[in-house]
């Protein structure tokens, strides 16, 4: 049996105020190539299908596409999850007649005690829960719920009732959406969501998914912060912020035989990547620099300007050249109370302008510009005029 595991798809995202619905849309395409040229038997789906709970209708249309592209043209089996961004109630409205095409889709814990059986495997689908749910649905006494306040407590109940159902002449797979820590990312630096421990919740131990021939997570978004080689992050197959944009996006093909399971990595190149640019406002404004680069919307571009831009709109100017900047950030020089001291002045003694001026020179170790000196004057005429008004 082999399996195409992807993740966290989050349809409907947006970076720096633009639509990723198309390079959503594209990065589907090449999964589905990839599925189709490895003829595999299923997609796996690990959670956070959606941005939001909440989707918009645009988002909505969009993934049922995907899913009918998948399941109903080319008949392919899909397993896969809630996540915490996605809305489980919505999200698994319909799963009943979903799963008459093998479209197994499972938002409810109750569902994960049931897997789904194939001849070579029995496939466990647990979305993302918090403890509380657990403590519900096990109706769980109160002299015993300090034993389930963490999710790291509850998933010791939850892995031992599906090892429970566990059939031995079959490889057992596990899909999920979880921070599972592992040898594999003690050491590795999360960054963005790669750190946040789903919904503010101490992170699970690979340990506890021992059990499992293979686990399908989904949440953190690079493949690199795999706990181990048999529990695995497929990571978006989108970049959806800089600390991401150095990273390869891709899928895992998985081949289950009935003495082990085996992944290959499959890249996927961005149809519009994210670059980040950092140097000095007059480099990034320099033809000599920016033409060696895909501009007109070709790609997005995250800028970090090295000290002062001197002009009245920086980003005005960046957009002007480089086209979709989802960002702009500055570097400006540290100032620390060991190497300078701001010197002290009277208020009464200097006008509104010089004491900005006398600022922005101890700062940044320049002097205003003549257009940045218009921008301050022509900003205080108006406050004063707000405040006598």
């Amino acid at each position: 049996m082999k399996l195409l595991h992807t993740a966290d798809w989050h349809i409907g995202k947006e970076l720096g105020g633009f639509s990723l619905l198309s390079e959503q849309e594209a990065a589907f395409k090449k999964i589905l190539d990839i599925a189709i040229a490895e003829n595999v038997d299923g997609v796996i789906i690990a959670g956070d299908l959606y941005d939001r709970a909440i989707a918009s209708t645009q988002a909505v249309t969009a993934l049922e596409q995907m899913l009918k592209e998948m399941n109903l043209a080319h008949h392919l089996p899909i397993y896969a999850v809630s996540g915490n961004h996605d809305g489980a109630t919505r999200l698994g409205a319909g799963h009943e007649w979903r799963e008459q095409t093998q479209l197994f889709l499972n938002t409810t814990l109750a569902g994960a005690f049931k897997p789904v059986e194939t001849p070579e495997a029995q496939i466990y689908l647990l979305p993302f829960i918090e403890p509380t749910t657990a403590r519900v649905y096990y109706q769980i006494p109160e002299d015993e719920l300090a034993a389930y306040q963490s999710i790291e407590q509850v998933m010791n109940r939850i892995v031992q009732d599906m090892v429970a159902t566990f059939d031995p002449h079959k490889q057992h797979i596990l899909v999920t959406h979880y921070y599972v820590t592992g040898a594999g990312n003690e050491d590795y630096e999360f960054t963005s969501e790669t750190n946040s421990r789903v919904g503010g919740l101490k992170g699970i131990t690979a340990d506890q998914f021992s059990a499992f021939d293979y686990v399908a997570l989904g949440h953190l978004h690079l493949r690199e912060a795999s706990p181990t080689k048999t529990i695995q992050y497929a990571g978006s197959p989108v970049k959806f912020n800089t600390k991401e944009a150095q990273t390869e996006k891709g899928v895992f093909i998985v081949d289950i035989t009935p003495d082990a399971v085996h992944t290959t990595w499959h890249p996927i190149t961005p149809s519009k990547d994210l670059i980040v640019l950092s140097a000095p406002f007059e480099t990034l404004i320099n033809p000599d620099f920016y033409q060696q680069y895909a501009r007109n919307h070709a790609n997005f571009f995250s800028i970090r300007i090295q000290g002062v831009a001197h002009t009245t709109n920086a980003r005005a100017t960046l957009v002007d050249i480089y086209g979709d900047v989802v960002e702009v950030q500055y570097d400006l020089p540290a100032l620390t109370m060991v190497d300078q001291v701001i010197p002290e002045v009277v208020a009464d003694d200097v006008s509104d302008d010089d004491l900005i001026a006398t600022f922005y020179q101890e700062v940044t170790q320049e002097s205003l510009t003549a257009a940045q000196e218009r921008v301050i004057a022509d900003t205080l005429v108006q406050l004063r005029q707000q405040e006598e008004g």
